[in-house]
């Protein structure tokens, strides 16, 4: 069903999977989706899936990337008389003033307003609507910490272990956990440092730590009526280094009592905050299933999908929606969780060099197919994976009845999915999956540090398959006679030796 009149064209500042996520959800609902090629891969596979492509304007300097240029997205889209401008996530996703300049050009910023953005966005005045709101928080500073001396004061009324954060960033990025006194002038001075470098902003706050907790999101939607509802949780403790690797919903540490008190303070926040559009809100959640805020993304996430697996809603259609102006289609009520899904994020990186990214060609590639098996992927055959970009090449979304058979049904996903060319996170995906502290559902955010003996799955019959590999590259090249006249399907033939 196509929207109003208000949004009839789309410019998707972003690109890879995140962006034909987009123009797919565009074109389903008769929207012009407009792509962006930029010099750094000027035959994106992506570029092919949008209804019309844009150059990005020639400038005298490249010291900011492209996806990152305000002013130049601003005006391509006002140039092209574009409706509306989709950021997806990462880059721009987050930034205040891009929203304010589409808003001052015209143009419809599809997430939530600038005030909105720059509040949430702010780690303390975001602490602050959370009080408001009464959702649960850890005890910590009430604003920011300007010296070494107000920090060791707090420290004395918390208690150690404690958290520094930078109160302008995310990511893990200004963050360092502090557990005893003498640690605290490095480690604050090392926060304030790393975040005035990664957010142009020194400013940093203190709250009590955690000690392994789980990390669980809920998926909220707002409309302009005021409307509020959620979507269910996601759980996100599969992390190494604050950065998520695999995520599942629902999460397997709720009951239905735990659930609905989180889900109510993740609304309660957003009515708090006069949010408007799709939005997620993060808890930590202890051993004793205590639950506290910790932040609010103001934009579609990467595990987006899984939500989308288990209620069957098209998030980034809601997101056009409710920036068209629309009521939301759905209430609380016509929510329903049903199964479970599991999203594995395939990045180019070699796992055993310490997840380090991995530059090459995709020279073949063979994805998984079925039901309930969903990929999102912005590469093909022949596509280059460069230092320019993000590392994930694919998501791997599975859905089933149940976490059992979800878990088991994306590691035979996992199996049938092969690229040849790069090194990619497929062996961990699969270890994680293997791991049975993980299959139990009984695992926090020190799982890979603490559970995981290694970080790849090997299959028993690897070297069998290296073999056969390699014969069949030589044998491609013309290095070694054709044998037969029928030609082995390799990777087909390591599924059925699997599967034995």
């Amino acid at each position: 069903m196509k929207t109003k009149d208000k949004i009839n064209s789309i410019l998707i500042a972003n690109r890879g999977e995140i962006a034909i996520r987009i123009a797919k959800t565009a074109k389903k609902m008769g929207i012009k989706s407009v792509g962006i090629r930029t010099h750094k891969e000027p035959n994106a596979y992506y570029l092919t899936q949008v209804d019309k492509i844009l150059d990005f304007p020639e400038r005298e300097k490249d010291s900011v990337p492209e996806f990152l240029d305000i002013e130049s997205l601003v005006l391509l889209a006002k140039r092209n008389k574009i409706d509306a401008i989709h950021p997806g996530y990462g880059y721009l996703s987050e930034n205040a003033q891009f929203a304010i300049r589409c808003t001052e050009e015209g143009i419809i910023f599809i997430g939530p307003s600038p005030r909105v953005i720059q509040n949430m966005g702010d780690k303390i005045v975001a602490k602050e609507i959370a009080a408001k709101g009464n959702v649960p928080m850890l005890g910590g500073s009430k604003g920011c910490v300007d010296t070494l001396d107000e920090a060791l004061e707090i420290a004395k009324q918390i208690g150690y272990p404690l958290i520094i954060k930078a109160s302008a960033g995310g990511g893990g990025r200004g963050m360092r956990i502090v557990r005893k006194q003498s640690e605290m002038k490095q480690m604050y001075f090392s926060a304030s440092s790393e975040a005035l470098a990664a957010f142009n902003n020194p400013s940093v706050f203190i709250e009590k730590y955690l000690e392994n907790p789980r990390h669980v999101e809920v998926q909220i939607v707002a409309d302009s009526f005021g409307n509020v509802i959620h979507l269910g949780e996601r759980e996100c403790s599969v992390q190494r280094k604050h950065q998520k690797l695999l995520e599942e919903a629902p999460s397997s540490a709720l009951d239905e009592n735990l659930r609905k008190k989180m889900t109510d303070a993740a609304i309660a926040l957003a009515r708090e905050a006069g949010y408007v559009n799709l939005g997620t809100v993060e808890f930590l959640l202890d051993k004793h299933k205590n639950f506290f805020f910790m932040e609010m993304n103001t934009r579609v996430q990467v595990e987006h999908p899984v939500t989308e697996m288990i209620t069957g809603l098209d998030l980034i259609e809601l997101q056009i929606r409710v920036a068209n102006g629309e009521k939301l289609p759905v209430t609380q009520d016509d929510v329903k969780l049903k199964g479970w899904a599991i999203e594995c994020r395939i990045n180019a990186e070699d796992v055993q060099a310490g997840f380090s990214p991995y530059l090459g060609v995709i020279k073949a590639l063979r994805i998984p197919q079925g039901e309930g098996v969903r990929i999102d992927s912005g590469v093909v055959v022949g596509s280059e994976i460069t230092q320019y970009f993000d590392s994930m090449v694919a998501k791997l979304i599975v859905h089933a009845e149940d976490r059992e058979s979800v878990i088991e049904k994306t590691i035979k996903a996992l199996d049938e999915f092969q690229i040849k060319g790069i090194k990619t996170t497929i062996p961990f995906d699969k270890a994680v999956l293997h791991n049975e502290v993980f299959q139990k559902g009984e695992f926090d955010t020190s799982f890979i540090e603490k559970e995981m003996t290694s970080m790849v799955y090997k299959d028993e019959q690897e070297e069998l398959f290296a073999a056969l590999f390699s014969v069949d590259h030589f044998r491609k090249q013309n290095l070694l006679p054709e044998t037969s006249e029928d030609t082995i399907d390799l990777w087909m033939l390591k599924n059925r030796i699997n599967n034995m």
